[in-house]
């Protein structure tokens, strides 16, 4: 089927635009994705973090002080409830009672990458996999460090070793998915972004991805699918909306890519696709 000289013109104008905003798209990711779902790399869970909570495991320890299950518990309590120099005291108590909990170095690895300190966390994580050398947890947390640091290598070899087990962690594909569209290597991206869609399909942050690896390869129609069920996920993501407008402007939707380039910027004013979007098709 032949495409119109409009539609056409359109196409090659947002290719010409299309490395820089996918570019965008996916830093802008890197940071929405961890607050999404299975991808929340440092959670926060405010019933868990109550202080009725903290005060009754605190009891729990006051009867069994030697008790290393109830300090990494109720550090787990601590970091949720962002107390995390708490949370740090904690998990040190329960690794002197217990220094072969590899569950404990990974729940410490979360509050130091929380903290910014990542050495640290990379630290706790090799511990953990030193003790465990299947545990796919601290696998997934150092290459998700390794990631946003730029070691791509590292990052690869930990979620390929994740992957290698037959694992269905839906991370582990996501995140090597991100290591490939960072590469330009788009087709194996949208393979493993499909594959972190299927292990857990209500997440939106991996349609976000393969919605922005399809733009990359010059699909529009896949990519207006994927962020469209992006934002019936996540009403509240600027890069969704911002990318699914860009899938309508290729698709020579100029008015419905206004509407959506409009709702990132009132989601996020800096967005620069959307902004740029909207200079090209009005509104701006």
């Amino acid at each position: 089927m032949s495409i119109g000289l409009t539609k056409m013109s359109s196409m090659r104008r947002i290719r010409n635009f299309l490395p820089h905003a996918a570019l965008f798209g996916m830093v802008t990711l890197l940071g929405a994705c961890q607050s999404s779902g299975v991808y929340q790399g440092v959670p926060v869970n405010s019933s868990a973090g109550s202080s009725t909570n903290i005060a009754s495991l605190t009891s729990v320890i006051e009867a069994n002080p030697s008790d290393a299950n109830a300090y990494s518990t109720r550090g787990i309590a601590y970091g949720q409830a962002g107390k995390l120099d708490n949370a740090i005291e904690d998990f040190n108590r329960a690794l002197q009672l217990n220094p072969q909990s590899f569950q404990t170095y990974a729940n410490r690895a979360l509050v130091y990458r929380r903290m910014g300190q990542n050495d640290l966390a990379i630290s706790d994580y090799t511990r953990a996999i030193n003790i465990k050398p299947d545990y796919d947890v601290a696998y997934v947390g150092r290459g998700n460090i390794y990631r946003q640091q730029g070691n791509f290598t590292a990052a690869l070899n930990d979620f390929n070793s994740v992957i290698s087990r037959d694992s269905s962690d839906a991370r582990a594909f996501y995140n090597r998915g991100l290591i490939y569209q960072a590469q330009n290597q788009n087709p194996r991206a949208i393979e493993d972004f499909a594959t972190a869609i299927g292990l857990n399909p209500k997440a939106s942050a991996p349609y976000i991805a393969r919605g922005i690896s399809y733009l990359a390869v010059n699909d529009p129609n896949a990519a207006f699918s994927d962020l469209s069920m992006a934002v019936n996920l996540d009403r509240d993501s600027s890069v969704a909306w911002a990318n699914r407008g860009l899938a309508l402007e290729m698709l020579d939707k100029p008015k419905d890519a206004r509407r959506n380039f409009t709702r990132a910027m009132t989601l996020d004013n800096s967005n620069q696709i959307a902004r740029d979007g909207l200079r090209r098709v009005g509104g701006a």
